[in-house]
């Protein structure tokens, strides 16, 4: 069932492209609706007073005022306070991010997926739940948003959107998983489980635990004397697909 009136949220983040990347996830979600956004703690202060949004997207580490900030002014009005997400590459203000009953705390860089749990998680708050917010609405708006697009992915020192399409293979790294195109490998920290039922299978194939490749930027594939497919990326880098695997490409090659 999608809500009648979708939800009013704001951004605040000072990153002209982390802000833009964060827009496009809420317009994809028809459980929300995009009302404003800030690149100052100050001007974004005005706006959540001014629009009365019932969910914040807050970065913490923002010129004027920083998030917390801007949180601890917002709690001295009368009015109520609205639903937060903090997000933030930083993750030492996770406690005090928490006593300001923040919803959830996304560490830079997250997956949409991510993303899409934190959401999912904020519409159940009171801020949100009285304007009748319901879960099922927001899984079908996930479902809806259709393969990863992007991943918000962070180098030396500045945050990007990187384009699934030019992800070349992921990897595995424990809690972490690296993503690697053009020569760079990006860390992000979620395990590669979360990707996998996100990536468009027409285009990645999981070819065993730890690693799944974009065909794309597949070079060969060549069985090895225990009839497993080497897969040669065209970087060099060599993968060997599992058994299984290697008996569904044998099938799928005949």
């Amino acid at each position: 069932m999608t809500p009648s009136t979708p939800t009013p949220t704001f951004i605040a983040e000072d990153e002209p492209l982390a802000r833009e990347g964060l827009a496009d996830w809420v317009r994809a979600l028809p459980a929300l609706s995009l009302v404003g956004s800030a690149g100052d703690g100050p001007e974004a202060l005005r706006q959540i007073r001014a629009l009365r949004p019932a969910l914040v997207l807050m970065d913490i580490q923002m010129p004027g005022l920083t998030g917390l900030q801007v949180m601890r002014a917002l709690a001295e009005d009368a009015a109520p306070l609205p639903a937060v997400i903090f997000t933030t590459a930083y993750d030492e203000h996770a406690l005090a991010a928490f006593e300001l009953h923040a919803v959830d705390y996304l560490l830079k860089p997250f997956a949409q997926e991510r993303f899409v749990e934190a959401v999912t998680h904020a519409l159940q708050h009171p801020a949100v739940s009285a304007r009748e917010r319901t879960l099922p609405a927001l899984e079908q708006a996930a479902l809806a948003a259709g393969p990863l697009e992007r991943v918000l992915v962070r180098d030396q020192g500045r945050i990007f959107p990187l384009q699934a399409a030019q992800i070349e293979y992921l990897r595995s790294d424990t809690k972490y998983t690296a993503l690697v195109s053009r020569g760079r490998s990006y860390l992000v920290r979620l395990p590669i489980t979360s990707f996998e039922q996100r990536l468009d299978p027409a285009r990645f194939l999981k070819i065993n635990r730890a690693c799944i490749v974009n065909l794309d930027f597949v070079e060969s594939m060549t069985p090895d004397e225990s009839s497993q497919y080497v897969i040669l990326l065209r970087d060099g880098t060599r993968v060997t697909a599992s058994r299984e695997v290697s008996k569904q490409l044998r099938a799928d090659s005949l």
